[in-house]
């Protein structure tokens, strides 16, 4: 939704980033239900964790904005990625089933590194996008 946002606002660049987190999260999500066995152990880790909303990695769709930076996006992508971290984390500490506690570590560790490139990423891209664009449709003073 995020790269269809930037689409529609001419921001192709950031577009594409939106579009190859969205591809990397698919190939999670699907890692995530063949290990463990299908689309049930979802409803049983979100009842675990005492998790309510849709998913641990759901971007805040209201923070987006069009003349956002790759550094922005990914500030974004950080903000879910620790989100997702820390449902995992809360799986392991709290669960008493030790396959779901197995799974919920691995993916915790994989969500450890995604945080780490998210940070790294922001690192890199906040100095190569300098400061942000005014906005056109605000005009100038």
């Amino acid at each position: 939704m995020l790269a269809q946002q930037m689409e529609t606002h001419n921001n192709v660049e950031l577009a594409r980033v939106f579009k190859d987190l969205a591809r990397a999260e698919g190939i999670h999500a699907a890692e995530i239900e063949r290990m463990a066995g299908g689309p049930e152990i979802r409803q049983h880790a979100l009842t675990v964790a005492r998790w309510s909303g849709e998913s641990p990695e759901s971007a805040e769709l209201a923070d987006a904005h069009y003349l956002m930076t790759r550094a922005d996006a990914l500030r974004m992508a950080l903000a879910s990625e620790e989100r997702a971290l820390a449902f995992f984390e809360n799986i392991v500490e709290t669960t008493s089933d030790p396959q779901l506690k197995q799974l919920a570590g691995h993916f915790a560790e994989e969500e450890t590194e995604h945080v780490e490139l998210c940070r790294r990423l922001i690192r890199k891209y906040q100095e190569a996008d300098g400061p942000k664009d005014e906005d056109p449709a605000l005009g100038q003073d």
